[in-house]
């Protein structure tokens, strides 16, 4: 067998982060890649501190190991016929422009569809290809803004806004990017016609969507939601993060039998006798005072002890540990998580697609290209320039 998207082919323009990170995933899946770039080159070749990594920066190489690069000035009458020409012979066009840019360069979805009517043409952009926000621009942390995400993360009464500490739009966008890609890719292949598409992808729609827990329940009951620190969506006090005597930990214990495991692996049983703590009901409503009892006894543990005893006896539990610490975690070996590609002179690990199939599953083994390193290739397999001797 082969790879699932083995033999599609992706005509790339996106640059940056959601859009190269929606076709890295399919790239992953088997998918050829082909990404065009302006003579600059993608902006996220130059997201690094280290200047001799500039151009191939560390961000820029996991979102596109795999890919070929192809230099295209877009301003062209030539570049334009090339770019073309690569969309009419691909079978998906993915593409970040601000909305109306495609159509002025002539790559707007009704003059590719008619030209390859087979074509799936997706457009990510801040606010969508319609509604009065269409033309502003947006980043992650501006959408991350615009949609109320961050008045979501930090303490009960602290108003000030805090972001999440990574990308976190960009990278829920890129899945339900690729996402609605494949949904697209299913739907042509059981149509007798073999018709394509044209897919909108909303940065903030796809927040929304990322949401969905606390503005499903909004849309229903009209109640925002509060900032909750590090408390759980249940809201149970039993499910916080609690300070040991070397470090901190987060407990998940919200169904009754949890917080009797957990009270036991405490060693605080007694308390369940207090009826201000016997029952869910009255641990809500007492949460202050419940846990300012438990706090002696998660300080007595030492946090990874705690976190195997915890785990042995149904609790879910986990040490609060660094991104290097996590990396170390032996859990992550041998779960195909990491991929080992090249890179200049060297060798570098990137992310796999974070999940396993038993057979031809995500992966290759490919670094990311060098800035217009396939151009030649790919333009003389088009006809579009003379092949090499």
């Amino acid at each position: 067998m082969a790879q699932p998207l083995a033999g599609l082919r992706i005509a790339d323009f996106s640059h940056v982060i959601a859009g190269p990170l929606a076709t890295q995933f399919l790239c992953l899946l088997g998918a050829e890649v082909i990404k065009v770039e302006p003579p600059q080159g993608d902006a996220m070749r130059y997201y690094t501190r280290d200047p001799e990594r500039r151009g191939m920066a560390e961000p820029f190489i996991g979102a596109n190991a795999g890919k070929k690069s192809v230099i295209l000035d877009l301003k062209t009458d030539e570049g334009r016929v090339a770019a073309q020409a690569i969309i009419a012979q691909s079978d998906v066009f993915v593409e970040n422009f601000r909305p109306s840019v495609a159509e002025r360069l002539g790559l707007g979805s009704a003059a590719l569809l008619e030209a390859n009517p087979g074509l799936i043409c997706c457009s990510v952009s801040g606010f969508g290809q319609a509604g009065p926000m269409r033309d502003f621009p947006a980043i992650d942390q501006v959408i991350q803004s615009v949609s109320g995400l961050m008045t979501l993360t930090g303490s009960p009464g602290n108003e000030k806004p805090l972001r999440v500490g990574f990308p976190i739009v960009d990278t829920y966008c890129a899945l339900l990017t690729a996402f609605a890609i494949l949904a697209a890719v299913t739907q042509k292949r059981a149509d007798p016609e073999g018709k394509g598409q044209v897919i909108d992808v909303s940065m903030l729609d796809a927040t929304m969507v990322m949401m969905s827990s606390v503005i499903g329940a909004m849309l229903i009951n009209g109640t925002p939601p509060i900032r909750s620190g590090n408390r759980g969506f249940s809201g149970a006090p039993t499910a916080d993060t609690f300070a040991c005597a070397d470090g901190q930990i987060t407990i998940g214990a919200v169904q009754q039998v949890q917080v009797e495991r957990l009270m036991a692996s405490l060693g605080c049983e007694a308390l369940l006798e207090d009826d201000r703590f016997a029952t869910p009901d009255a641990r809500m409503q007492n949460d202050t005072a419940l846990q300012e009892a438990l706090s002696p006894y998660f300080a007595a543990e030492k946090s990874d002890e705690l976190e195997a005893k915890l785990a042995a006896a149904g609790v879910p539990a986990g040490k609060v540990r660094s991104t290097v610490e996590a990396l170390d975690l032996e859990q992550l070996q041998g779960r195909e998580l990491f991929i080992d590609v090249p890179v200049g002179d060297g060798r570098a690990e990137i992310l796999n697609a974070g999940f396993r199939f038993a057979h031809d599953g995500p992966g290759h083994g490919r670094g990311a290209p060098g800035l217009g390193e396939h151009t030649d290739e790919v333009l003389a397999a088009l006809g579009l320039r003379p092949a090499a001797e």
